[in-house]
């Protein structure tokens, strides 16, 4: 099967691009960001970010062997004397999107574009799982899913792949039409509507406005979208985009039953469309991931996998580092959740707790929810409500936006703790016995939730 190459046409047709010492170009099939990364006849891409600049890395890539570098048109004096083909643009990040455009017009791979304001990553790795077992598939690694993120995904992907599942995330407004104008999703899955990113999106009519876009995109290739028919912020698209709906609501395409639970929290599944009817267990925590595995288990059927297959798939499922990762020690049960937080999975990750009957205690560690502007105080105090409804008993916080959530605990006369430091809860939680007790740490990204999971860890398995 054929390399896919970047030709000398190709440059010439980037938009805003000249190139000069063309002569020696010879087809790429390689293009990166990465200076370390550069092997003989690569592109290499001078991207300017937070902590360094490609451009100061043009020479070492041309030494390595880039048949090309690409660089900001403002930068060209300092490489007018370097032997190899440079193109100069306005824009590199821009032209980097071109490139994958490119790229993607000579895939032969089915595209899935997936997104959603929670369970995205745990869907796309839960797809490409059970995906594998019939095809060779590429997607995101991790959840390298921004503007730069996805052409990198997208170079990412051979002749010899079938398959290509892209993660496409978003915290400003038209970041996810640019990313699928580059994709040209063939499927395309937005897992739900909550409220992520409102500091910039400013509310969840945003939201759906920033998601749907790429469904929008996918209409415009004449694609096939998944639409999650239990949220009333997107069922009613049912009659605008060419689908397949997936839920527990009974008018789902593709419907599921919960027939019950294990005592650590994963849910006993029934899912069936018309012609074929799957028995499983979740394999990961939390009604949530049961809905994203229905997601999963959608697509897959669509393109054609068998029953036996899926379930072959589900068996081969593991946890995603940081999303609901449990560890059972002495008397407690210790579940990683750290990776993110958002109003949406902060209530999804109580309910999940409230499922586990492992050990009747129930002990949750939170630090602050970010990226929500305005909303950020009513936010964090809506999580009183699904706190008491969910019987957390014991509730540790840590951050400025938790101190409204204490206060509002405290009304309620729920035991709970705020700290004013990250050495008070470690001092803390080295000193509090934990027995008998489901125990969860959540928190935004920032919030570096992980080292109290490393700490108890530490503690815990002594």
């Amino acid at each position: 099967m054929k390399k896919i190459i970047i030709t000398l046409n190709d440059l010439f047709n980037l938009p805003t691009a000249s190139i000069y010492c063309p002569d020696g170009y010879k087809s790429a099939a390689h293009v990166t960001i990465d200076s370390r990364k550069v092997q003989p006849n690569s592109i290499f891409v001078a991207i300017k970010g937070e902590k360094f600049n490609g451009h100061d890395f043009v020479d070492e890539a041309l030494a390595k062997g880039a048949n090309a570098v690409v660089i900001n048109e403002g930068e060209l004096k300092k490489y007018e004397n370097s032997e190899g083909t440079i193109v100069t643009v306005e824009n590199t990040v821009y032209a980097l999107g071109d490139l994958a455009n490119v790229w993607r017009n000579k895939l032969s791979a089915k595209v899935i574009g997936i997104t959603g304001s929670n369970g995205k990553t745990t869907t796309k790795e839960m797809l490409s799982v059970l995906l594998a077992e019939r095809f060779k598939v590429q997607a995101t690694v991790g959840n390298n899913n921004n503007h730069i993120g996805v052409p990198l995904t997208i170079f990412s992907c051979s002749s010899q792949h079938q398959i290509l599942i892209a993660e496409t995330g978003t915290n400003h407004f038209g970041e996810i039409a640019y990313s699928a104008k580059i994709l040209q999703p063939n499927f395309a899955l937005i897992t739900n509507i909550g409220a992520s990113h409102l500091e910039y999106l400013k509310d969840l009519q945003g939201v759906r406005k920033e998601k749907i876009s790429l469904f929008d995109e996918t209409k415009k290739n004449k694609g096939l979208v998944f639409i999650n028919f239990d949220d009333s912020r997107l069922n009613s698209l049912i009659t605008k985009y060419r689908n397949i709906s997936f839920g527990f609501d009974n008018g789902a395409d593709v419907q599921a039953s919960m027939k019950g639970c294990t005592k650590d929290g994963r849910i006993i599944l029934r899912i069936h469309n018309k012609k074929t009817t799957i028995e499983c267990v979740s394999p990961l925590l939390g009604e949530h991931n049961a809905k994203n595995l229905i997601a999963a288990i959608a697509v897959a059927l669509k393109l054609g996998l068998t029953k036996n297959e899926i379930l072959a798939g589900i068996a081969k499922i593991k946890p995603i580092k940081q999303r609901l990762v449990s560890k059972i020690f002495e008397n407690v049960l210790l579940i990683d959740d750290t990776y993110n937080a958002n109003p949406q999975s902060m209530r999804a990750a109580f309910e999940t707790m409230k499922s586990i009957s492992l050990y009747p205690k129930k002990i949750a560690i939170l630090g602050d929810m970010f990226e929500l502007g305005t909303d950020s105080k009513k936010e964090h105090e809506l999580l009183t409500a699904s706190i008491k409804k969910n019987k957390i008993n014991d509730v540790y916080l840590l951050g400025k936006g938790m101190k409204f959530l204490s206060k509002k605990l405290q009304d309620e006369k729920i035991i709970c703790k705020h700290f004013a430091s990250r050495e008070k809860l470690e001092q803390f939680l080295e000193g509090h016995p934990f027995q008998n007790a489901v125990v969860i740490v959540k928190g935004s990204r920032g919030m570096k939730m992980e080292d109290f999971v490393h700490q108890l860890e530490c503690k815990l398995g002594k």
